[in-house]
């Protein structure tokens, strides 16, 4: 079973999308509470039994608290603690399935066999066999960053960015997991991080930074050097002491580790950037916006207003550190990529024009589009990120006026899920797929998306018996035109599994064990397994509910 809808598109968004997200990190530990039992359960009752080990060592875990909560709504049902061999036993459930959570101080709050936002669900009832589990505990890892400045003094309120490389269906991306500030020592601790590789940026003003602009006049010699001196920055800084994003170094944490960096930020002269502020077509002023993003993620730049000068229709941005920036200037808008080194009058011819990207968006069903849809574009080039633009749906169009040539995934979003895009009309020709390509020219597309509402419900097998912990993946017969239609989920103790809000198509089921960490949604990975793989077709007119009459073959990896 999945906690999160488990499409390729909601891996990928995923503002922390890959994550397990750590419901129960809060128990409520006033829940009725037993400890571990050996008596049997009594007749048309079941037990799930097992113990909890740490994942690395083996070894028990004593004294966890261990719940199972309804499937429907996650109400915790039964709660206990391990005992000192960390075994546990919920008595007097019913036939059913149930979520398996346990927790710990100093472990990653979790579900039963996790693997990114799937885990496997345990099914009681006759013949089942729910009374030995064993459920791996991680102990989570640890980061402490500490900041200081030139003079070895910490630096407060510093802004710590980090971020995570992972490896979803599509190939390795990094997304940002933590967005903080150190504390009066200039330090930030984090503790309960999943095992990983990860990178640390860090955002902060020198706290005695004074910024004049370029212009002022009126000073004497004396003043303008003493401004001088104080006019400085810190540029963006990732560990180990780079300023280029490229050049970071990566933080590689172990299941239970604990790592320990200093990063220490440098003041060097601030910058001035002049741009040309023109008329928009309706006559009002068109303020050039300055941008700056990491790893993909946008970070916030000072507020520049109060640097423009009317009398020569320009907008001074001011106290910049060096770095790599984008400069949003004219009208129509172009793009400017900048790598700033020294303060400049900026050209206001410069930079590559924008397009603007309108559309109709409509339902393959024919039905009218549900409530609070909005449209968002996002960078195709995991290698070389940016962040998303996002506009809302107006009467069934939508309008983004100012788009940086270059390949763009669009997704459609309602109420924090991706419909599938199953084609895009544009200048009369029809495609499949959700990725198009933005030149100097206005796009003007026609959405079809689907609104899935199928459940398709089987069974994954090895042996003639149901496996757990198998990824299960729904994949269409065109994979790389439809990559919006792949699906998966996770077997739960019986081998049964769920795929939801399916869309109408063709496709085919694998089940394979051990495969969490291949590339899923590519077809140079996936088509190997579908040869064995169950075929299904859902129709327009399918319901709600299709159930497989055979079980998928587990396939190893």
């Amino acid at each position: 079973m999945t906690i999160e809808r488990g499409s390729m598109k909601a891996i990928r968004a995923a503002r922390c999308p890959g994550c397990l997200v750590l419901l129960l990190a809060g128990w409520n530990l006033s829940w009725p509470q037993t400890v571990a039992s050996p008596a049997q359960p009594a007749p048309g009752l079941y037990r799930i039994a097992g113990t909890v080990v740490n994942s690395v060592t083996g070894e028990p875990v004593p004294h966890a608290a261990v719940a199972v909560l309804a499937v429907a709504n996650s109400r915790a049902l039964r709660s206990v603690f391990s005992d000192d061999e960390g075994r546990f036993a919920l008595d007097g459930l019913p036939a059913a399935k149930y979520q398996l959570t346990a927790s710990k101080r100093g472990y990653m709050t979790s579900f039963y066999d996790p693997h990114e936002t799937f885990s496997s669900a345990i099914v009681t009832g006759e013949g089942q066999e729910t009374e030995d589990l064993t459920f791996r505990l991680s102990p989570g890892a640890a980061l402490r960053v500490a900041v200081i400045d030139d003079g070895g003094d910490p630096v407060e309120n510093a802004r710590i960015m980090v971020f995570m490389r992972r490896l979803p269906g599509l190939g390795e991306r990094v997304v940002q997991v933590s967005n903080s500030t150190t504390d009066d020592a200039g330090v930030l601790e984090i503790s309960n991080m999943p095992p990983g590789t990860y990178f640390v940026a860090v955002k902060a003003d020198p706290w005695y930074a004074m910024h004049a602009p370029s212009g002022s006049g009126g000073s004497s010699g004396a003043e303008r050097k003493a401004n001088a001196a104080l006019d400085v920055a810190y540029p963006v800084t990732y560990y180990d002491g780079a300023t280029d994003e490229a050049a970071a170094a990566p933080i590689v944490l172990a299941e239970g580790g604990r790592e320990q960096v200093t990063i220490n930020l440098h003041a060097v002269p601030a910058l001035h950037l002049v741009a040309h502020v023109p008329r928009a077509q309706d006559g009002s002023l068109a303020m050039p916006e300055l941008r700056q993003s990491i790893f993909g993620a946008e970070v916030a730049v000072k507020d520049f207003g109060t640097g423009f000068q009317p009398q020569t229709g320009t907008l001074e941005f001011s106290g910049v550190a060096p770095g790599h920036y984008e400069l949003a200037q004219g009208s129509p808008q172009r793009i400017l990529e900048l790598d700033a080194s020294s303060s400049v009058q900026i050209d206001p011819s410069a930079g590559t024009p924008t397009a603007a990207v309108n559309g109709t968006l409509r339902n393959a069903s024919g039905a009218g589009l549900p409530d609070g849809v909005n449209v968002a574009l996002a960078w195709a080039d995991f290698a070389h990120p940016r962040p998303p633009v996002r506009t809302h749906i107006a009467q069934g169009e939508f309008h983004f006026p100012a788009v940086p040539q270059g390949n763009w995934e669009l997704w459609i979003q309602n109420s924090g899920k991706l419909l599938p895009v199953l084609s895009i009309v544009e200048s009369g020709k029809t495609r499949a797929g959700s990725v198009i390509t933005v030149g100097e020219r206005q796009l003007s597309l026609a959405v079809t998306v689907a609104q899935g509402e199928t459940r398709i419900e089987g069974f994954a097998r090895k042996d003639g018996k149901g496996l757990a912990g198998a990824m299960v993946v729904l994949v269409p017969r065109n994979p790389d035109a439809n990559p919006d239609l792949f699906w998966r989920d996770q077997s739960d103790s019986d081998g049964s599994f769920s795929l939801r809000d399916v869309a109408p198509g063709s496709y085919t089921i694998v089940a394979i064990e051990d495969g969490w960490t291949l590339e899923w949604a590519r077809y140079a990975t996936i088509h190997r397994f579908l040869p064995k793989g169950i075929p299904v077709t859902v129709m327009g007119n399918s319901g709600k509910l299709i159930q497989l009459a055979e079980p998928v073959p587990v396939q190893s990896r």
